[in-house]
C-alpha cells in the first residue's frame, strides 16, 4: 500500500511538473509569435519624437523642434492627415533639401526621383540626413513614385529603405512589395509583402488586404509562362502610355518576343511528338485505316497525317514584327492566340493593338 501511495503522489507530481511544462512551452510559442513580426506600429507621439530626434540631431533649435513636433501632431489628430505627408510638410520647412525636393516634385515627379541618383548633387545631400529623416523621405517619394506607377524610378529610391527605421514602416514594406510586383521581382516582392503580413493587425486593412492579393497572384509566377508573357505585355503598355520609349521598354518588347517565340516552338515541339506517338500506335500507317501491313483499297481516301514537320513562325526582330501590315499582323497573331485561354488572348491582341497605334 505505501509503494502504491508512494507511486500515485509520484504520478500526481509528474502530471503537475509535465502540466505546468505544457503551460510554459505554450507560453513560449506565444512569445515566439509574438517576437515573429520584425517591425510595429509606431504611434503619433513615437513618430513625433523620432522627428524630433532627427532635427535634434541636423542642429535645428530647441523652439523650431517644439513647434515642428506640436504642428505634426495637429496634422494627424486633428486633421487625419497621414504620417508620411505630415512629416514632409513640416520638415520642408526646416530642412533646405527636403523643401526642395518636395517643390521639385509638386512640378515633375521624375524629376524629383533622378535627383535622389548618386550622380546628382542632391543625392549628398539627402545622404547626410540623419538616418530616421532619411527613410521616412524616401519612403514619401517611393509612394508618390508608385501611386504615378513609375515603378522603375521608385525602386532606387525605395529600395534602400530599412522599414523600422521609417516613421510609417508598414507603408515602406507595402510600396516597396508593390513596386516588386510590379516590376515582376517575384523573390523581393515575396520578402517585403510577407514581412508586412507579419504583423497585419497593426497595418491599414488597405495595405493587408491588397498585400494578400499581391502575394497569391504572384508566387505562383512561372518563367516562360503565358502569365509573365502577359504580364510583360501589360509592363511595357504601361511604359508606353507614360510616353517612356527608352531602350529598357525595347527591351522588353523584344523579351516578350522571346518568349512567344520559344512558347510557339515548344508548342510546335509537343504537337510534333503527338503526331509521332500517334504513327506508332497505328503501326506506321499514317492513314490509321485498314489492316496493318496490308494496302489501302483504291476507294479509299488516304489520311492526312504527316510527319509533323511545321513552319516555324518567323518573330525575330529581323522580321519586323512590329512592323508587320494589318493584314499580316493579324494572321500572326490568330496563329500565337487561337488555342490560348481568354485572358492571355486577350492580353496578347490589346499589347499588340497597342503596338500598332504607338506605331501609325
Amino acid at each position: 500500500m505505501v509503494f502504491i501511495a508512494i507511486a500515485a503522489t509520484l504520478g500526481s507530481h509528474l502530471q503537475v511538473a509535465s502540466a505546468q511544462n505544457s503551460a510554459a512551452q505554450n507560453s513560449a510559442a506565444q512569445d515566439g509569435l509574438k517576437r515573429k513580426a520584425s517591425w510595429n506600429r509606431f504611434d503619433a507621439a513615437s513618430m513625433a519624437q523620432m522627428m524630433r530626434s532627427s532635427m535634434d540631431e541636423f542642429g535645428v533649435t530647441p523652439d523650431a523642434m517644439d513647434r515642428a513636433a506640436e504642428d505634426f501632431l495637429n496634422a494627424i489628430e486633428s486633421d487625419d492627415a497621414d504620417p508620411l505627408d505630415a512629416f514632409v510638410k513640416v520638415t520642408s520647412r526646416m530642412i533646405p533639401v527636403i523643401g526642395e525636393l518636395v517643390s521639385v516634385s509638386n512640378q515633375n515627379i521624375s524629376v524629383a526621383a533622378a535627383s535622389v541618383d548618386p550622380s546628382t548633387p542632391t543625392y549628398g545631400a539627402i545622404e547626410s540626413l540623419p538616418k530616421s529623416m532619411r527613410m521616412t523621405l524616401r519612403t514619401w517619394l517611393g509612394r508618390e513614385l508608385v501611386r504615378a506607377r513609375l515603378y522603375d524610378e521608385a525602386l532606387p529610391v525605395i529600395a534602400e529603405v530599412d522599414p523600422v527605421e521609417s516613421i510609417d514602416p508598414a507603408a515602406a514594406l507595402y510600396y516597396r512589395g508593390a513596386c516588386y510586383h510590379a516590376l515582376m521581382m517575384k523573390k523581393e516582392a515575396l520578402a517585403d509583402l510577407r514581412r508586412l503580413l507579419e504583423n497585419k493587425d497593426q497595418a491599414p486593412v488597405r495595405f493587408t488586404r491588397t498585400a494578400q492579393l499581391m502575394v497569391a497572384d504572384i508566387k505562383g509566377l512561372e518563367e516562360d509562362s503565358l502569365d509573365e508573357i502577359s504580364r510583360l505585355m501589360t509592363d511595357v503598355t504601361r511604359r508606353l502610355d507614360l510616353g517612356h520609349t527608352s531602350e529598357t521598354t525595347e527591351k522588353q518588347e523584344q523579351k516578350i518576343i522571346d518568349k512567344l517565340t520559344k512558347l510557339i516552338e515548344k508548342i510546335e515541339e509537343q504537337q510534333k511528338q503527338q503526331q509521332q506517338q500517334q504513327q506508332q500506335q497505328s503501326g506506321g500507317n499514317p492513314s490509321g485505316g485498314g489492316a496493318q501491313g496490308n494496302p489501302m483499297e483504291d476507294s479509299n481516301i488516304a489520311g492526312g497525317g504527316g510527319n509533323g514537320d511545321v513552319d516555324r513562325k518567323g518573330i525575330d526582330a529581323k522580321d519586323g514584327w512590329g512592323n508587320l501590315p494589318p493584314a499580316e499582323r493579324n494572321q500572326a497573331l490568330q496563329q500565337i492566340s487561337r488555342d490560348l485561354p481568354t485572358h492571355y488572348r486577350e492580353a496578347i491582341e490589346a499589347y499588340f493593338r497597342k503596338l500598332a497605334t504607338d506605331g501609325a
